[in-house]
Parts: C-alpha cells; sequence; structure tokens
C-alpha cells in the first residue's frame, strides 16, 4: 500500500505556494506510506541550451562545491551545483550522455535521479514529515508536482527504490498497486538495451512507459499499450513538462480521487488529502474510472 498525490496549479497567482498546498496533502498519505517519500517538482525551466541533473549522494556531508570544480576542470565547460542537504540540482549546457558517463566515471556513489529543464526530483527514506521537512517543501515553487508516499511490500527501503521514478527528461510516474508480471517486462526492456538501477515494480513499468514514448508513441498512446502489458493492481500517476496523467487497472483495485477547480486540479489516494485545499467545497470531486486516461494540461 502507498500513497499517490499530484497537484496541477491554474491560477498563476498560486503557483508560488504549490509546496504549502502540497505539504498537507502529502503528509496526509503517512499511514499508507511510512517507509520512504518523494516528490517531483516542475518550475521555471533552466535556458534552451541547459539541462538540470537532480543528484542524491546519501550523506549530508557530500563535498558538492568539489563536484563541481572537477566537473569544470575535467570537461572545461561552466557548471552550477545547487546543493540541498544530500540532493543537489547540476545545471551545464552539455549533453545529457556526456554528464552520465563523467559521472559514471568520477563519481560512481551518486545516484542520478532525473535530468530535464523543469523538473526536479527529491527522495528519501523517513516518513513524508521527516522528508518533506528535510528538504523543505513548502517552500518550493512551481507549476505542478508529483508525489508519493511509499509502504514497501515487495523491494528494499532505500532512496533508490523510493519514488517517483523517471526515464527521458521531464517525466516522472510514480504508483500504488503491485505488477505480477514486472520481471518479464524487464527482461523484454534489457533486450531492448534499457538498463535498470533497482528491482522495484514501478521502474519496471515507467521504464516501459518511456521505451513505447521512445518508439513513437504520445503518453496516451504509451498508456494504451500498458493496460495491454502491465499485469496487476495498480494506479499510475505521471508528471511531464506541462501535464499530469492518471490511469487506474481495469478492475479500479488502487484507490483515487480527483479535484478539479478553476484553480487547481489535485489528486490523492484518499479525499483527507485534498479537504484542505481552498475553496474545496466548489471543486469537482469525483473518483477516476478504471482503465479511462485522465490528462490535464497547464
Amino acid at each position: 500500500m502507498c500513497g499517490i498525490v499530484g497537484l496541477l496549479v491554474r491560477n498563476p497567482k498560486m503557483r508560488d505556494s504549490i509546496g504549502e498546498l502540497m505539504l498537507p496533502m502529502l503528509i496526509g498519505m503517512t499511514e499508507r506510506g511510512p517507509d520512504s517519500a518523494g516528490l517531483a517538482m516542475f518550475g521555471a525551466p533552466v535556458a534552451a541550451n541547459e539541462r538540470k541533473f537532480s543528484l542524491y549522494s546519501g550523506v549530508a556531508d557530500f563535498n558538492w562545491t568539489k563536484l563541481g570544480h572537477d566537473f569544470e576542470k575535467h570537461l572545461s565547460i561552466k557548471a552550477k551545483v545547487e546543493p540541498k542537504v544530500n540532493h543537489a540540482v547540476l545545471t551545464t549546457t552539455l549533453e545529457p550522455e556526456t554528464v552520465k558517463i563523467w559521472l559514471k566515471e568520477h563519481y560512481p556513489q551518486l545516484h542520478l535521479l532525473s535530468v530535464g529543464q523543469l523538473m526536479d526530483i527529491y527522495k528519501d527514506v523517513g516518513t513524508p514529515a521527516q522528508v518533506a521537512d528535510r528538504y523543505d517543501f513548502k517552500n518550493f515553487k512551481g507549476t505542478h508536482l508529483v508525489g508519493h508516499t511509499r509502504m514497501a511490500t515487495e523491494s528494499a527501503i532505500t532512496p533508490a527504490h523510493a519514488h517517483p521514478f523517471t526515464a527521458g527528461e521531464d517525466w516522472c510516474l510514480v504508483h500504488n498497486g503491485s505488477l505480477s508480471n514486472a520481471n518479464s517486462l524487464r527482461r523484454k526492456l534489457q533486450y531492448e538495451g534499457i538498463e535498470f538501477e533497482t528491482d522495484n515494480d514501478t521502474e519496471a513499468a515507467c521504464r516501459f512507459l518511456q521505451w513505447r514514448m521512445r518508439e513513437g508513441d504520445d503518453l496516451e498512446t504509451a498508456l494504451n499499450h500498458g493496460f495491454d502489458e502491465l499485469d496487476g493492481f495498480y494506479t499510475l500517476l505521471m508528471g511531464t513538462s506541462n501535464q499530469l496523467a492518471l490511469v487506474r487497472d481495469p478492475f479500479g483495485c488502487k484507490p483515487a480521487i480527483i479535484a478539479e477547480h478553476d484553480d487547481y486540479v489535485a489528486i490523492a489516494s484518499e479525499f483527507r488529502s485534498l479537504a484542505h485545499l481552498p475553496d474545496i467545497k466548489n471543486a469537482k470531486v469525483f473518483e477516476p474510472s478504471p482503465k479511462e486516461m485522465y490528462v490535464w494540461k497547464l
């Protein structure tokens, strides 16, 4: 059992408060996921020729300044490193593949969480309140976000196994449920040259959908293929650069609730995580249907 939350802020005047609006949503899912928590935040984009790399070190005293100096020295290019406890965001104009190769060679202990122009990912072990306080979630600003609280059932409790998972740029996924065919999906994708970082079944779903999009599908077409290929019980919530998307398995076994308001769209596993939102009484609140795609764009 896990908890999912999503928030897309339609009213530009409220976007500086997205972290404050989200925090009770995430903490409200503590009983569904006390082991670890994570958040993907979509904020202001970097320059068109830049990419952001979200990194996790595992230790609070990691020397991020040295990493920045080494990066500039070895690759002869400027980079900006913004630390936040044991995470940091590295911004550079280098191609992502070059950065990935350099990180593997020189800092193999670091875990690359995401790549993109708008999205930063923070995830760690601890209760949702502990993780949110550690990384100051309440002061985050942005347009939309995807969050998750995890109760581990099929793999280890580590930051790497926490959600969100990501593949590709500015794209992430969180999952409540379990997949019975994750291993066969993993073998199929490995045959296509796709590498995995964990044994988490959610990573299999994430990389399958990203593979479909790499092959030419848009998100909705990829999700339609997912209905055919993903075997199990699941609610999936995804974030891209300009949208949120939600699907439930054909049996609707895992809960979800949606609130659509002129100012925002909010999603959670249970209504209690939405009850505090502004003017919720005038929102359209409903349970999403099984095997149906729900997509909201900025």
